[in-house]
């Protein structure tokens, strides 16, 4: 199961473009604080597709948590093949929303433990 939850902050202003298929794609830039006495801060890219009408109100510097799943994209460049590791959000909400931080983060835990209830294919053996 790949299920991501980030606290953090806006680290830039969000970017928005139109793919060719017409849907629309919103860059995040994330910064996580980290944890414990030698953690550092993390900047998390994150793609939102077809972004909610409020996400175009998100600066830089706001706190916000994002649900979504981690992917690696593989792209083609002039330097040849490159990949990005990156957070898909499904959810970005304004950290100061708590109770739509909750409604957020119980969907999450919710489709988390569903899946743990599946059966899970038993591994192969040479």
């Amino acid at each position: 199961m790949n299920i991501v939850a980030l606290a953090g902050r806006l680290s830039r202003p969000p970017e928005e473009k139109t793919l060719i298929s017409g849907s629309r794609v919103m860059t995040l830039q994330v910064t996580v604080e980290g944890v414990g006495d030698k953690a550092r801060a993390e900047s998390v890219p994150v793609a939102w597709f077809d972004p909610t009408a409020g996400a175009l109100d998100l600066d830089q510097g706001d706190p916000v948590v994002v649900i979504g799943r981690v992917r690696r994209r593989f792209f083609r460049s002039a330097a040849g093949t490159q990949s990005r590791t990156e957070v898909v959000a499904e959810r970005v909400v304004p950290a100061g929303r708590p109770a739509a931080v909750r409604t957020a983060m119980a969907s999450a835990i919710e489709r988390l433990a569903e899946g743990l209830d599946q059966p899970r294919p038993k591994a192969r053996r040479k």
